[in-house]
């Protein structure tokens, strides 16, 4: 418990690089992306880490279905797959920013709020 107080105190004293390093990560979060499938392949998602939806791909044999719930179910999951993708990629990368900035290991909770799995 005092190590992390100490690590806490420290963080005060740094908070120029504390800003830095924040503002690299919210800059970097756009990037980080994460695709799923569902379906063997009939439907592919595709988000990025501001938990936005890039593309969606149908494919041809899905759209022969003619099944409207099945392509909104496989919509849906592969969705839900690429989202839990991206949060795990951005649990890692705030904890990468945590220990930039001195912060033990879990201190961030295993990232941002909304961002954690």
């Amino acid at each position: 418990m005092f190590k992390e107080l100490g690590a806490m105190m420290s963080l005060l004293k740094n908070q120029g690089k504390i800003q830095e390093e924040v503002q690299k990560f919210q800059a970097s979060v756009g990037n980080i992306t994460a695709e799923a499938s569902s379906g063997a392949g009939y439907v592919t998602v595709k988000v990025n880490g501001r938990m936005e939806v890039l593309s969606v791909r149908i494919s041809e044999d899905a759209l022969k279905l003619n099944d409207r719930e099945v392509l909104e179910d496989l919509i849906a999951a592969a969705t839900n797959q690429a989202l839990t993708k991206v949060r795990a990629q951005l649990a890692e990368e705030s904890g990468k920013m945590a220990a930039n900035i001195g912060l033990p290991p879990g201190m961030l909770g295993g990232g941002f709020p909304g961002f954690g799995s």
